[in-house]
């Protein structure tokens, strides 16, 4: 059992530690959480808590853990985050009905169905000319990102790409869609 006056002490030494490192922690928390300061003042406590469980018995007032406390902030902001990217997008009632109910509105059905033109009209070009594109487009490379993958030189995938889009082009309007 923990005697009063130990526990009085560690009240101190904690009330010392918040009055004066505080404010500091919670600017720079505001600043992690992109402004969030509900976050921020999580942070703060969360960060006040950890020093009271890891620093007891020590002066934590007279020595300056200012830095301590700032890289602890800063990883209890990494966990915050690093939780929130792991959870998957929560979706609304009326999306998640329409999904599970299998009824499309228009938009997803058009949407659908250009896709399916467009990925038949890119099957009908050249295997050089898929790659160029796929390369430059899809997966957003510049020319020479492009050629370096390709193993082509960087002219080359200029032209292929200039007339793969052509040829392109013309597939997609003999499929009845227009430019």
């Amino acid at each position: 059992m923990v005697r009063p006056e130990v526990q009085a002490k560690e009240r101190t030494d904690l009330r010392a530690l918040y009055d004066r490192h505080a404010t500091a922690l919670f600017g720079f928390a505001l600043h992690l959480s992109g402004g969030d300061r509900g976050r921020a003042e999580d942070i703060v406590q969360e960060t006040l808590v950890r020093a009271w469980q890891h620093l007891p018995g020590q002066p934590a007032v007279q020595q300056d853990i200012r830095p301590w406390l700032f890289t602890v902030a800063r990883r209890i902001a990494i966990d915050q985050h690093r939780r929130a990217e792991a959870r998957p997008t929560e979706v609304s009632g009326a999306g998640a009905d329409r999904v599970l109910m299998g009824t499309p509105d228009d938009t997803d059905l058009e949407a659908g169905l250009d896709r399916i033109v467009i990925l038949d009209a890119l099957a009908a070009l050249s295997v050089e000319h898929r790659e160029v594109l796929m390369q430059t487009y899809y997966a957003g490379h510049t020319v020479a990102e492009a050629a370096r993958v390709l193993q082509i030189p960087v002219g080359t995938v200029k032209s292929r790409a200039f007339y793969a889009l052509k040829a392109l082009r013309l597939a997609l309007m003999e499929r009845g869609m227009t430019p």
